[in-house]
């Protein structure tokens, strides 16, 4: 039997991701058949006719079938992007979106040699952005995982990027010496569990993702320690949808005077933005 071409290949995986329920599975295949075989996807467009050998067609083929059990082409391919950089990414993270880069614009807009905390770094994803856009800050990142912190480290190393990781449950054991503390930490209730696309629920870390208390719980104990921390004079924590409004009252009470919510692509208020003042 003769080798499979690319057109086969992508005509197949496309049918079998497609009947899985993916949204997305003329995507998904064309990117995992790309990182199979090491092209730029344009590639599978200009040679659609290429025979692939069949040790090549086997792991596109494992690659499918995790696909189609819904795990997330991140964590098949090993590769997230996020802003400028190439994360190594795997199950023990999450894995970084769009509006994170929200978190970041909000370090980039911070004085020179600002102290700055990412808060639950996971993959180091903000923590590296802020330390490749601006060196000129003091950048950490803390998880209370340590297996986060090992995929975030190796990121950091491979990248060639200053950053300092802490192992920390929030800011238990952190010194008081940050200026602007980032987070995206869990939000999600733990009841809206099932609401949930099985590539979120069934992959990516828990830890990360539910809080109890309407998934306010880790946000409130978050502002709590930071009452009692005045040098950090900006916060800014990201946030599901219809929690901004709660999520600013708590900042006020924390001593952050100056409030303000940002919007993500979906006009969803997705980062909360606390300055102190006075």
């Amino acid at each position: 039997m003769s080798a499979p071409s690319v057109r086969e290949l992508l005509a197949g995986a496309v049918a079998e991701i497609a009947a899985a329920g993916v949204d997305t599975p003329q995507l998904d295949a064309e990117v995992l058949l790309a990182h199979v075989l090491d092209w730029p996807r344009a590639r599978l467009l200009t040679e659609s006719d290429r025979a692939i050998d069949g040790a090549r067609a086997d792991v596109f083929s494992r690659a499918v079938a995790r696909r189609a059990a819904r795990e997330p082409v991140a964590y098949i391919t090993g590769t997230r992007y996020f802003r400028r950089i190439a994360l190594h990414v795997n199950a023990d993270v999450l894995i970084p979106r769009p509006e994170t880069e929200l978190l970041v614009a909000v370090g980039l807009g911070l004085p020179p040699g600002t102290r700055v905390l990412d808060v639950g770094t996971g993959s180091g994803a903000v923590a590296l952005a802020l330390a490749d856009e601006r060196p000129d800050l003091r950048v950490t990142g803390s998880d209370v995982s340590e297996a986060a912190l090992a995929v975030a480290a190796a990121n950091g190393r491979r990248l060639g990027l200053k950053v300092d990781w802490l192992h920390a449950d929030l800011l238990d054991g952190v010194p008081a010496v940050f200026e602007a503390v980032l987070s995206n930490p869990p939000y999600v209730a733990a009841g809206d569990r099932e609401c949930l696309a099985p590539e979120i629920v069934d992959y990516e870390p828990a830890l990360a993702l539910f809080a109890d208390d309407d998934g306010l719980a880790v946000i409130a104990a978050l502002l709590d320690q930071l009452a009692l921390r005045p040098r950090t004079r900006v916060v800014a924590l990201e946030v599901g949808a219809g929690q901004a409004p709660r999520v600013g009252e708590l900042m006020r009470a924390a001593g952050f005077d100056s409030v303000r919510s940002e919007p993500d692509l979906a006009g969803i208020d997705r980062v909360v933005v606390g300055e102190r003042r006075t």
